[in-house]
């Protein structure tokens, strides 16, 4: 098992990825390329083999996303504790440094997607100079602070080198890309930790539609991995060179496409949403039954169309209910799914489920819960689509993980072999 320190988790689209062991539709999977992700298909669905990745603490400061992994993710497997914990990664790094919390040890892979809304296009872009403190309240002053919004991947580096992890993976929006110095900034930033102990690959940009996601996506990721634990091979040629050979690139390649044809066809979302009933018909799945009221408000405004079923859905965005796309228009409204609606099929927006399947998150994760007062526990729609918005689709992450298990042991010194050079050392010395 190779354990996983999650910060900025969310609900965890990155941790499920990278565990595997979750239900897509099999339009999402290359069988060409992959045909052991297809072992456990069921019709035209497949649960994707389990890896060797788990996550053993994760971190956010959102309540609701406390709620939602936590109900998920103690369920999947009760023999390893797993901990969530609801603080800043400010407060933690801290909290590391007089005494009062410890990090988990012998951590493998550290991931964190930090707050993207300074760096999105749809925010207003203020980078490192966030006027929100690293708790989402509002700083009173002009000048940019380390504990701001806009520097948490700062302390991200810190988490990272107090951990130390053999990867780590940051995540954030493309937005980044196009803030003056901001991508160069982050990759010399994580660069420098440990005294130049990371090699950071080369910034990608990746579409989670080439991945199999039904779904308009692109995220920015960034890979370090631990110089002292390369096999010694390795290390001679990233110090020569500066890269990784070709064929050990930590970024997994691309299963399916709009134009070549060589891979797959994008999954379109009929395939992704064909099973699943109308929220006022028979279904249990509260997630399938909340969906957002929001009315139309017209061509211009964000989250106004409908989606294309034939086609990959446009982003799911997070925040509120009038962001949150059409599964369906009327005639009035230029609705083009004429068969539903004289089918008497109503105008309306996404539902939650549908937004999470969009997102490649499985029907067995419960987005709006209902509970008592006593256990405090329920999740609102509004909530769910936040966070539901705010993830890593979990089979992006999958790809990911799936190619670092790939080459993991042809990059890494084993364990066992460190034990017995240690020792050799100690013979060699006595």
């Amino acid at each position: 098992m190779k354990k996983v320190l999650s910060l900025f988790s969310g609900c965890g689209g990155l941790d499920l990825g990278l565990e595997g062991d979750f239900k897509v539709h099999v339009s999402c999977v290359n069988e060409k390329l992959h045909p052991d992700w297809l072992n456990q298909r069921r019709g035209d669905w497949a649960v994707l083999p389990k890896t060797s990745f788990y996550t053993v603490f994760a971190n956010d400061i959102l309540p609701a996303a406390k709620i939602a992994w936590d109900n998920y993710f103690q369920k999947r497997n009760k023999d390893i504790p797993r901990h969530f914990c609801l603080e800043s990664i400010v407060d933690l790094v801290k909290g590391h440094r007089e005494g009062r919390f410890s990090f988990p040890k012998d951590i493998d892979v550290l991931t964190g997607g930090f707050p993207c809304q300074d760096f999105s296009v749809a925010g207003k872009r203020k980078g490192f100079k966030s006027h929100k403190s690293h708790n989402n309240t509002y700083i009173n002053h002009d000048d940019a602070s380390v504990e701001s919004r806009g520097m948490l991947y700062y302390w991200m580096r810190e988490v990272i080198d107090i951990v130390r992890p053999k990867v780590f993976i940051a995540e954030n929006v493309k937005g980044l890309l196009s803030l003056k110095a901001v991508k160069e900034t982050i990759e010399n930033d994580f660069k420098k930790i440990g005294g130049d102990g990371y090699h950071v690959l080369e910034v990608k940009l990746l579409h989670a539609a080439d991945f199999g996601v039904s779904q308009s996506r692109q995220r920015v990721i960034f890979i370090g991995i631990l110089k002292s634990a390369l096999k010694t091979d390795i290390l001679d040629i990233v110090n020569k060179t500066g890269v990784l050979p070709d064929n050990l690139d930590f970024y997994p390649i691309s299963t399916h496409s709009m134009t070549d044809t060589n891979l797959k066809p994008y999954a379109n979302i009929e395939n992704i949403l064909s099973d699943l009933k109308e929220p006022d018909k028979e279904t249990t799945d509260l997630s399938q039954i909340h969906y957002s009221k929001a009315k139309w408000m017209g061509k211009h405004c964000q989250g106004q169309t409908e989606i294309k079923l034939q086609s990959i859905s446009p982003t799911i965005r997070s925040e509120h209910h009038g962001n949150i796309e059409f599964r369906r228009l009327s005639k009035k409204h230029g609705g083009k799914i004429i068969s539903e609606l004289e089918m008497g099929m109503k105008e309306r927006r996404l539902t939650v489920r549908e937004c999470a399947r969009i997102q490649s998150f499985p029907d067995e994760y419960e987005f709006v819960i209902q509970s008592n007062k006593k256990e405090k526990k329920s999740l609102s729609a509004s909530m769910a689509y936040k966070i539901i918005g705010n993830a890593v689709p979990p089979l992006l992450s999958y790809n990911l993980a799936q190619r670092m298990e790939y080459i993991w042991d042809q990059v890494f010194v084993k364990e066992s072999d460190k034990q017995i050079d240690n020792i050799n050392k100690q013979r060699s010395v006595a």
